[in-house]
């Protein structure tokens, strides 16, 4: 079996196969795989039918999500832990991440076990663009603060911008890191660089859509976002100035405005930080989209 290298020139094949289904996940994107080029060596191949798509690292080897397929094999998941299995010398690591919940008694059945990783929270757009009622109380507060008390402008991302955007995140995670001192936390900020730092310089092949805000020629604010599926929008990186109030919530607004076409949108999951959870939680998801992890019993 030939394992591909993952490239930019790979992004038709995997829009073939991630349409064969409309994923509610932020995983099922080419964007959100792409960037994590990163961290990982990813690799892919078609196995009787299904695109998989592999990470490996120094720790070891994994699907990044399910075998993409119109109709998954046996065989194809079988094949797949084989392969698994030669890059892992602990074999119990070999394991399939972000499955669907939808997909859960077909891996079951095979005698697979599965496990709840984490859950994407999914929000109405049109609530997150109103902010009307007493639950969105604070957030349009905080709109309305920035609104009137700054000279700003909102504006589209452009390749001139990569360098402020850079600056700002490493602010912002200074900023973080000094007030978290969680390991998994501090991981995440240095890997979410990485990740950025992959975007940006691959930002018109990716297609991503991309906004700003400037205070006079500063970046204060940018987000990155992607279509999920045809009712879905992905917020992909959110990151503000921490001193300026209400920004977070400005631009976040702003965006959601902007995005007339969905119904929904992804705000991604926890990474399982509380921190992260009351704060995703305080924009009232409609759904939490959960995650499985399938392995071996």
């Amino acid at each position: 079996m030939e394992l591909h290298d993952l490239s930019l020139r790979d992004k038709g094949t995997f829009s073939e196969y991630l349409n064969f289904a409309s994923h509610k996940l932020s995983v099922y994107a080419f964007e959100n795989i792409y960037i994590w080029k990163a961290l990982f060596e990813i690799k892919w191949a078609i196995i009787e039918g299904s695109l998989c798509v592999f990470f490996k690292d120094k720790i070891g080897a994994f699907l990044y999500l399910a075998p993409l397929a119109k109709k998954i094999k046996a065989g194809a998941v079988k094949e797949v832990f084989e392969i698994l299995d030669k890059f892992n010398q602990n074999k119990e690591i070999s394991r399939i991440e972000n499955v669907e919940e939808g997909s859960l008694k077909f891996y079951e059945a095979l005698g697979l076990e599965c496990v709840h990783k984490s859950s994407d929270y999914l929000c109405l757009r049109q609530e997150l663009a109103e902010l009307s009622g007493d639950k969105f109380k604070s957030k349009r507060a905080g709109f309305n603060y920035f609104s009137k008390n700054y000279d700003f402008a909102y504006l589209v991302y452009r390749g001139e911008d990569k360098s402020g955007c850079l600056e700002l995140y490493n602010l912002w995670a200074r900023e973080r890191s000094s007030n978290q001192k969680d390991a998994l936390y501090q991981w995440m900020l240095k890997d979410n660089l990485s990740a950025l730092r992959l975007l940006l310089d691959n930002y018109r092949d990716l297609k991503c859509t991309g906004r700003i805000v400037k205070i006079g020629s500063k970046v204060k604010a940018f987000t990155f976002g992607f279509k999920l599926n045809q009712e879905t929008f992905c917020i992909l990186y959110e990151i503000t100035d921490l001193s300026i109030k209400g920004l977070a919530q400005f631009i976040f607004r702003e965006f959601c405005r902007e995005l007339k076409d969905y119904k929904y949108i992804n705000i991604m999951d926890d990474s399982g930080l509380e921190n992260l959870k009351r704060v995703k939680l305080s924009y009232h998801p409609v759904r939490l989209v959960p995650a499985y992890i399938v392995k071996r019993r």
